[in-house]
């Protein structure tokens, strides 16, 4: 579904992302880990095309989409979600779901007077979407409170069911369990490994090794910038260089990567 390679982006000397390649399967839960300043969320962003690589490409579902704009990439499919939720505060979780698809009929305001009956059958579908999503996600009830009023992991989970208005084949999560309490992680987790059941497709950044061994396979671990290497958890536990990354040894990247 999503192949890498050779990717690289430098910001003035600095090389954030070095070289990395990898593929990815339809329909799994690939972990990216690292420790902090890897790569991580520069890997994250120049996927989703908020930043053009300086070199190397990438191909989702065998179309090249290095360097398009985020709302291309977002409309063939691939969406990101953020460490820090980015709801609009003072519009009510029911609003911050049924704006998200694209091409809506009442966004052109003439229809509004000359086409008002399919501007409200859409309205209509989309308020019924969004409430099948919110019911998902467990947001039900707090489905008219704006979003600036929710708890951290409740706009987390406002993040996903955005990601979901959209009918997406591949989510880029990016740190979904970061400050949430754990009965809400769990939660977290559940709709992840369902959504994986219906057939979507996850690459997800996660600090929380316990989430990540549990719920991620295969599991690709980056450091200073490049692939350090590709594995199940049982190999990312037990190889040397992923401890050295983390303890703060020099780790030796293969030439492969």
């Amino acid at each position: 579904m999503l192949e890498v390679k050779g990717l690289g982006k430098e910001f003035g000397g600095l090389k954030a992302i070095d070289g990395v390649s990898f593929e990815m399967r339809k329909n799994t839960i690939t972990g990216l880990i690292g420790p902090n300043g890897a790569g991580k969320t520069t890997l994250f962003n120049t996927i989703a095309g908020v930043y053009a690589p300086t070199r190397g490409e990438i191909l989702f579902k065998g179309e090249h989409i290095e360097g398009l704009q985020p709302h291309r990439i977002f409309h063939k499919g691939l969406v990101r979600t953020f460490q820090i939720p980015r709801p609009f505060p003072d519009m009510t979780v029911l609003e911050n779901l049924m704006v998200v698809p694209a091409g809506q009929t009442g966004e052109r305001f003439w229809n509004n007077w000359f086409r008002p009956g399919k501007v409200n059958e859409e309205e209509r579908a989309l308020h019924d979407k969004a409430c099948e999503v919110a019911e998902f996600l467990n947001l039900t009830r707090v489905l008219n409170l704006q979003a600036k009023n929710l708890s951290g992991g409740q706009q987390k989970l406002v993040e996903i069911g955005r990601a979901l208005m959209a009918d997406p084949e591949l989510i880029l999560l990016d740190e979904p369990g970061a400050g949430v309490n754990p009965s809400l992680l769990a939660e977290i987790i559940d709709r992840i490994r369902e959504l994986h059941a219906r057939g979507i497709t996850f690459l997800l950044i996660e600090h929380n090794m316990d989430m990540v061994m549990n719920l991620c396979d295969p599991i690709l671990v980056m450091a200073n910038g490049r692939l350090l290497m590709e594995g199940s958890a049982a190999e990312v536990r037990t190889d040397s260089r992923v401890l050295d990354a983390y303890l703060g040894g020099e780790p030796e990247v293969s030439e492969a990567s």
